[in-house]
């Protein structure tokens, strides 16, 4: 099935990559953990 996949199939698929299940707190726990980034370097 090469289709464009729908809203509703995204967040399944994003779900799927942050081991959600269907534990409402345990989403709420994954979405709340911090996301680490690099520092932005400012032009001189």
């Amino acid at each position: 099935m090469d289709e464009q996949k729908t809203q509703s199939g995204k967040f399944k698929e994003a779900a799927r990559e942050l081991k959600c299940d269907d534990d409402d707190q345990h989403l709420r726990d994954r979405l709340r953990k911090p996301v680490k980034h690099k520092p932005v370097e400012k032009p001189e």
